[in-house]
C-alpha cells in the first residue's frame, strides 16, 4: 500500500478517510485512486472510472494525426478538462484512427464499447480543422445555448477535442490537417440516451464536463451516501459545475455529488438543514419529475429561458418548501449566478 499521509481523489478534491483505505482490498489499485482512474468506496472496493465520449473522441483525433508521420500509434495521452493526463489505446494507421470508449465500472453506460473513428489528412489551410461527421447527434432546434443543426458536442469536449489535434500538430510538424470524426453505431446507441427527449437526433452526444466517467451506479449507495450520512453539515449537489459552485457558495459545508440520487440522499442525511445547490435539470425534476409537461419543451433549461420560466421555478421552488421545509435550494446557472433559492 502506498504511504502518503492523505490521499486525495484529483478529480474531486475529496480526502479519503483513513478507515476507507485501511480497508481497501484492492491495495495494488491504490495508485490509480491517487491519480483519479478509480474511485475508493467506503468498503474498500475500488471501481474503475471510465472515459467520457470527449475523451474518447480526442484520443482518435489525435492517434489519426499521429499516424500520418508514425505510421502505426497504439497508444495517445489525452489531457483531460479535469487537469490530469491519461493514456487511452488507440488502432490507428495512415491517417485513420479508432478508439473505442471505456465505461470503466459504470456498468449501465449505454455508450461503453462503441467506437470512435477519427480519419486525418494534410490541409494546405494552415491551422487544424475538425469535421463532427456521422453519428454524431445535432441540435434539432435552437435551444437557450446551441443553434439548430450544430454538433452536439460539449464546450469542455470540444477544448479537449482540439487540444489533443493541436498536440498531434506540434508532434508531427503538420502546419494544416483536417479530421473528420465519426461514431459508426452513433445512431443506433443514441435512441438508447436521453437524446430524442432532449432535441438532439442523428447521433450520440459528446460529452465530459471532467473527460471522466463516474461509476455512479455501483457505488454511490455505500460511497456517498455513507459520505451524506457520516457529514453533519452537507451540500447535495448533482453534477461537476454545481460541486464547484457548492464549494464556493457554501466553503463551511462538505460538498457531495450525489448524482441523480438525491432522494436517498435526502432519506439518509445526517444533519438537520441539508442544502441542495446546483443546476436546475436535475434539481427541479427531481422536485417535480412532471415539469416539462404540456409545455413543448424539451429540457428544464430551456423551459427557464421563456417568458414563464421564472415564475414556473419560483412555484416550485415554494412547494419543495412545503414538503421539506428544514431542505433550502439553491439553483445556480452555470456561470455560478445564483437564478433561484427557496424562500
Amino acid at each position: 500500500m502506498p504511504s502518503v499521509e492523505v490521499m486525495r481523489d484529483p478529480v474531486t478534491e475529496f480526502e479519503y478517510p483513513d478507515e476507507w483505505v485501511a480497508a481497501c482490498r484492492s491495495p495494488e489499485l491504490l495508485d490509480d485512486v491517487q491519480r483519479g482512474l478509480a474511485v475508493l468506496t467506503a468498503s474498500g472496493l475500488v471501481l474503475r472510472r471510465g472515459f467520457s465520449t470527449g475523451t474518447t473522441a480526442a484520443a482518435a483525433c489525435k492517434a489519426a494525426i499521429l499516424s500520418l508521420a508514425l505510421d502505426t500509434v497504439k497508444e495517445v495521452e489525452v489531457g483531460l478538462p479535469c487537469g490530469i493526463a491519461v493514456r487511452l489505446p488507440v488502432d490507428a494507421y495512415r491517417g485513420q484512427a479508432s478508439c473505442w470508449k471505456d465505461a470503466g465500472d459504470y456498468t449501465s453506460d449505454v455508450t461503453g464499447g462503441l467506437e470512435f473513428v477519427a480519419t486525418a489528412a494534410p490541409s494546405l489551410n494552415e491551422g487544424g480543422r475538425f469535421v463532427p461527421g456521422e453519428g454524431i447527434g445535432s441540435f434539432a432546434r435552437d435551444t437557450p445555448r446551441h443553434r439548430q443543426g450544430t454538433a452536439a458536442i460539449s464546450e469542455p469536449a470540444l477544448e479537449c477535442i482540439r487540444r489533443s489535434i493541436d498536440e498531434a500538430m506540434e508532434e508531427t510538424g503538420l502546419s494544416g490537417v483536417t479530421v473528420i470524426l465519426t461514431v459508426p453505431r452513433g445512431a443506433e446507441v443514441a435512441q438508447k440516451t436521453l437524446n430524442p427527449k432532449v432535441g438532439v437526433h442523428g447521433g450520440i452526444s459528446v460529452l465530459g464536463t471532467t473527460g471522466l466517467v463516474e461509476p455512479w451506479d455501483d457505488h454511490v449507495t455505500e460511497g456517498v451516501l455513507d459520505r451524506v450520512t457520516r457529514s453533519d453539515a452537507v451540500v447535495l449537489t448533482t453534477g461537476r459545475l454545481g460541486l464547484r459552485y457548492s464549494r464556493l457558495l457554501f466553503p463551511e459545508r462538505e460538498a457531495i455529488l450525489v448524482g441523480n440520487h438525491l432522494a436517498e440522499a435526502l432519506e439518509v442525511v445526517a444533519g438537520g438543514d441539508p442544502i441542495i445547490c446546483g443546476l436546475p435539470g436535475l434539481i427541479l425534476r427531481f422536485m417535480n419529475p412532471h415539469i416539462l409537461d404540456g409545455t413543448g419543451c424539451a429540457t428544464v433549461e430551456e423551459l427557464l429561458a421563456t417568458s414563464g420560466g421564472r415564475e414556473v421555478l419560483r412555484r416550485e421552488l415554494e412547494a419543495f418548501r412545503s414538503r421539506y421545509p428544514n431542505v433550502r435550494v439553491v439553483i445556480v446557472d452555470r456561470s455560478g449566478r445564483v437564478i433561484g433559492e427557496s424562500p
